[in-house]
């Protein structure tokens, strides 16, 4: 056998050898490799939505905890039912410091809501105008939900500055 035949078949060896470790050993390598590659993908991309959605419920839980106190505060201003008549010695009180003169003081028909009771009130005061401007900013400043829900002022012919007023305050309880 001739050097040169010896050499061609030794390229030719190695040039068969290189194409089928190509074939059956790095082909099915970067296969596995490519397929590996994606299911890191794949797990990445899912873990990236779980990391967004843990923010999401770290700040739906927080929040829900700015609501709870938002609840608990509104329901420190809803006394309980049974306040009623303090409430009612609340608006005498601050009519007379006023110098309003009550003429009627009557309560209504409760109305019964989810959560809490209105209870409304029909008022009729007179006195001084100015008076009058000051009760409705105390009844403002209580520590409790008041709503005036409707409100008339009738001036008095025979005493300048004088009002009465009929008008009708809800005041919020709890309902238990």
């Amino acid at each position: 056998m001739d050097s040169r035949f010896k050499k061609a078949l030794f390229y030719l060896s190695l040039i068969g050898i290189t194409v089928l470790s190509y074939q059956f050993m790095i082909r099915p390598a970067n296969k596995a490799l490519s397929e590996q590659q994606a299911r890191i993908q794949s797990k990445s991309a899912k873990l990236a939505e779980f990391e967004k959605t843990t923010a999401a419920a770290y700040d739906l839980n927080n929040q829900l905890k700015q609501l709870q106190d938002a609840v608990k505060f509104f329901e420190s201003k809803l006394p309980p039912t049974s306040e009623i008549y303090k409430v009612l010695e609340q608006l005498t009180v601050i009519a007379q410091r006023q110098g309003l003169q009550a003429k009627t003081i009557r309560t209504l028909a409760s109305k019964t809501n989810s959560g809490y009771i209105e209870q409304p009130l029909k008022m009729e005061l007179e006195g001084d105008f100015d008076s009058f401007y000051s009760f409705l900013l105390e009844l403002e400043k209580l520590p409790r939900i008041v709503k005036v829900r409707s409100l008339e002022l009738k001036k008095i012919n025979d005493r300048d500055g004088c009002v009465s007023a009929d008008f009708t305050v809800s005041v919020f309880f709890q309902s238990t």
